[in-house]
């Protein structure tokens, strides 16, 4: 879990300040939040933009800021490499607050599969990968309340850190060759054809 500073952010002037340390940073972590909805076809906008260096969170409540220029920014770096789990549909909820171009990102589903990881869910990735285990209670929770708990702040912490850790770790692992990929039951059952 991450053990480090998290900062909520809630103002336009907050997100400037946070948004000028982020960028002086040499990779991020990113994730998102969003309300559940339990009707059909109702789907809620992003609430919650975290962005994570491996010591410091910043958790943006985008519920009240909406999507100012300062994140827009930072989205649209090149610079900066961000990373993020499932970024597509992240962006498509993103744009549906403002449109933006997307800077440099790397989508952590994309980097497991060079090494043979087939199930990419953060949970199983920082399992199999890190060794450590991230409780998802809190995902369901409501993102828009008006004050977030402390099991919600650190939920969405540890997300967007974890990213960076599962990156870096993946990166070591395909420079060095150390790791033996092991197929479970599952993968090696041959698929019955009931045709």
């Amino acid at each position: 879990m991450f053990d480090g500073r998290i900062f909520t952010i809630s103002t336009i002037n907050e997100a400037q300040r946070a948004v000028e340390y982020l960028l002086k940073q040499p990779i991020l972590g990113f994730d998102t939040e969003t309300r559940p909805s339990f009707k059909r076809g109702v789907v809620n906008k992003v609430a919650l933009l975290q962005v994570s260096s491996k010591d410091t969170c910043f958790l943006f409540r985008l519920n009240r800021l909406g999507l100012p220029d300062c994140l827009i920014q930072l989205l649209e770096d090149q610079k900066i490499t961000k990373i993020g789990l499932s970024l597509k549909d992240d962006f498509r909820l993103l744009q549906l607050r403002k449109e933006f171009q997307i800077g440099t990102f790397i989508d952590l589903q994309e980097e497991a599969k060079e090494i043979g990881v087939a199930d990419c869910s953060l949970q199983k990735l920082y399992a199999n990968i890190l060794g450590g285990m991230i409780c998802k209670r809190q995902q369901l929770t409501n993102w828009e309340a008006d004050i977030l708990t402390d099991a919600q702040k650190l939920y969405a912490a540890t997300d967007a850190w974890a990213c960076v850790m599962i990156h870096e770790e993946i990166k070591r692992l395909l420079q060095t060759k150390d790791f033996v990929l092991i197929k479970s039951p599952e993968e090696t059952k041959p698929v019955e054809n009931n045709d």
